[in-house]
């Protein structure tokens, strides 16, 4: 099998993470979660009371990033210099400030250096915002997986209420549309279709359908 990069990109809660562990456990492929990785950071920020409902200390953080280290456990779980936190950056607190660390160029920069190293190797399934516009524009197959914001927020609180935080469905909305706004305008990297992306859509087919269709249109470039 041929050295392949796999990108799936999409707004929040569309089910793009669901989606690409799915293709990298069919595939034996290493899946990164490059929202999780922008979300590790967020969680240090506040964690290090850079940033809060007051103030963001982004100098601050930009002079921090060499003794930051995010990477991934071989079961996908999340780590921040060595730690474990995947619980901590799921969040309504980091979800509502995490696309405020992703407009940010030199985040950008940082978490981009990264995934390009991730994917060095090749065998990588990577999904996000700009994976296969800015990251890996010349990937093998692209995905851009779309969800109607019903969807999208019944998702999103039911994935909260399981784990136990305390959120209404009004909250859940207003986060997903907040993010959405930040996502799609801001001038580094905006949330788009890539080019030559193939569109999914999670609003009826279910994950298993979703990676038949993914793993049908995969399979034509293993041949």
């Amino acid at each position: 099998m041929e050295s392949i990069i796999i990108t799936i990109d999409g707004a929040s809660s569309t089910g793009k993470s669901s989606l690409a562990k799915a293709i990298a456990k069919h595939y034996g492929f290493k899946h990164i979660d490059s929202g999780a990785m922008y979300r590790a950071l967020t969680f240090y920020a506040q964690d290090h009371n850079l940033l809060n409902d007051h103030k963001f200390n982004v100098d601050m953080l930009i002079a921090k990033l060499p003794t930051i280290d995010i990477d991934f456990t071989n079961a996908d779980e999340i780590r921040l210099n060595g730690k474990i936190i995947d619980d901590e950056v799921r969040s309504m607190e980091v979800s509502s400030k995490v696309s405020l660390v992703a407009k940010e160029p030199l985040f950008r920069q940082f978490m981009v250096a990264k995934q390009r190293k991730f994917g060095e190797k090749g065998n990588v399934v990577m999904d996000g915002r700009d994976i296969g516009s800015v990251v890996f524009p010349n990937a093998t197959i692209k995905f851009f997986l779309e969800a109607s914001m019903k969807v999208r927020i019944n998702r999103r609180y039911a994935e909260l209420i399981e784990k136990g935080v305390q959120v209404s469905v009004e909250e859940v909305h207003a986060n997903i549309a907040k993010r959405d706004h930040i996502d799609s305008s801001r001038e580094d990297s905006p949330l788009i279709v890539p080019e030559n992306a193939i569109l999914l859509s999670n609003d009826k087919e279910g994950l298993t359908e979703l990676l038949n269709i993914a793993t049908t249109e995969i399979d034509k470039h293993l041949l």
